[in-house]
C-alpha cells in the first residue's frame, strides 16, 4: 500500500506522490478555503498587517484589536449572544467541558469527540435515539436537579445528524446545559449556521453552548465558543482564556474579511453534494447538505486507487470492525471529478 503520510504539499484537490497525481476525496477542507487562492491572499495580508502570531495573552496590556473584532463577529454570524476564541478546537473543548464539570452530572453521548472527555474515555456506545430517549427519561426520573450533557451535533464518519428535539421533554424544574462539539458542521451543513437550526425546543431551562474548531470547513486555525453574554463572560475570567496564547492574528483576519469568499465556496459545495448524491443513487451513505459519503464496501478503496483516486479507509468504529471508506466532496471538485469516481465506483 502506498504512504501518503509524509506529504510536502497542500492536502488539495489532488496530491502527488512519486510523479503520480491522485484525486483526492478525503480530509475535512469542506469548502477548499484551506488552499483557496483568494482565501489564501487574505491570509497573507492578514500576516503582512499583524506579524505571523501573537504570542502574548489576551489579559496583557498591549493587545491586536483583531481578537475582539473576530469574537463579535462570529456570534453574530452563527446567531449567539457572545462568543469566546481560543488557539484550538481541543483546548476549547476542553475549556467548556472542565469549567461546567462540577455544575451538574456529566452526561456523554454515544461516540463523542476524545476533546470532549474530561479524563478518560467515557465508553458510551449505541444509537444516539435510544441513548437521547434514555437520558431525558433518566433526567426526569433523577432526584438531582441539573445536568450537563456533552455531545458531537453530528456523526461525520457514517455519517449521521443528531436530532436533539427529544430534549425538549425535559422537565421544567430540571436545569440542563446542553455542549454541542460542532466542528463539522459549523459553516458546512448550512449557510453561517450551525448544526442545530431548530432551537425552539430549547427551553429556558435548558443553556445551549457550542464548541467548534474553525480548522475544518472555516480553515482558521482556532477553538470556537458560542453562548450566552453571561456565560462568555465568566469563560473570559478564567486562565485558560487570559493566559494561553490565542490563535493566529493573520487567521483570523481572513476569518472576519473573507466571508464573500467563504458564500461562493458554500454554494459550490451545495451544488457538488447535490450532483454526487444524484450520481451516487443511494449506493452510498450520506445525510442532506453535508459532503461525506461512506460505504462499507472493503474492495472499494482499493478499486480507487487503481483509478488514480484516494479516500480515506480505516476500520471504524473499532479497529477490529471491517474497514469504513469515507468520501468528502469539496468546493474544488469538478463535474468531471464527480463523474470519474461515480464511474470507479461502479454506480454511473
Amino acid at each position: 500500500m502506498k504512504n501518503f503520510t509524509k506529504l510536502d504539499q497542500p492536502t488539495g484537490r489532488s496530491i502527488y506522490l512519486d510523479g503520480k497525481e491522485y484525486l483526492f476525496f478525503g480530509g475535512t477542507s469542506y469548502l477548499g478555503l484551506a488552499t483557496d487562492r483568494a482565501y489564501t491572499e487574505l491570509f497573507i495580508e492578514g500576516i503582512k498587517r499583524y506579524g505571523i502570531n501573537n504570542g502574548t495573552s489576551r489579559s496583557n496590556n498591549v493587545q491586536q484589536a483583531i481578537f475582539d473584532q473576530a469574537e463579535a463577529y462570529a456570534s453574530g454570524r452563527f446567531g449567539f449572544e457572545a462568543g469566546l476564541l481560543l488557539s484550538s478546537g481541543y483546548l476549547a473543548t476542553q475549556f467548556v467541558v472542565k469549567m461546567l464539570s462540577n455544575e451538574g452530572e456529566l452526561l456523554y453521548a454515544p461516540s463523542s469527540h476524545p476533546a470532549l472527555w474530561l479524563d478518560a474515555n467515557p465508553g458510551i456506545t449505541g444509537d444516539f435515539r435510544d441513548w437521547s430517549l434514555r437520558t431525558v427519561e433518566y433526567i426526569n426520573q433523577s432526584k438531582a436537579t441539573s445536568f450537563v450533557v456533552v455531545s458531537n451535533s453530528l456523526d461525520n464518519m457514517k455519517p449521521e445528524r443528531y436530532d436533539f428535539s427529544v430534549f425538549g421533554t425535559i422537565a421544567a424544574d430540571k436545569r440542563v446545559t446542553l455542549v454541542l462539539d460542532d466542528s463539522h458542521g459549523i459553516g458546512v451543513l448550512s449557510e453561517n449556521g450551525i448544526s442545530l437550526t431548530e432551537r425552539d425546543f430549547l427551553d429556558a431551562n435548558i443553556e445551549l453552548i457550542v464548541v467548534a474548531s474553525l480548522a475544518k470547513g472555516l480553515a482558521t486555525d482556532a477553538g470556537l465558543i458560542l453562548a450566552s453574554q453571561k456565560r462568555i463572560a465568566e469563560f473570559k475570567k478564567s486562565n485558560f482564556y487570559t493566559g494561553a496564547s490565542p490563535s493566529s492574528p493573520a487567521s483570523l483576519y481572513a476569518f472576519v474579511n473573507g466571508e464573500q469568499i467563504y458564500r461562493k465556496q458554500f454554494e459550490k459545495l451545495q451544488e457538488n453534494i447535490l450532483y454526487f448524491a444524484s450520481l451516487s443513487k443511494g449506493y452510498l451513505n450520506t445525510v442532506a447538505n453535508f459532503p461525506v459519503f461512506s460505504s462499507n464496501d472493503i474492495s472499494l478503496y482499493e478499486r480507487l486507487m487503481e483509478a488514480s483516486i484516494l479516500v480515506s479507509s480505516f476500520p471504524y468504529p473499532l479497529p477490529t470492525d471491517p474497514l469504513l471508506n469515507r468520501i468528502v466532496v469539496n468546493a474544488h471538485h469538478t463535474r468531471e471529478d464527480l463523474e470519474r469516481i461515480s464511474h470507479a465506483i461502479g454506480i454511473s
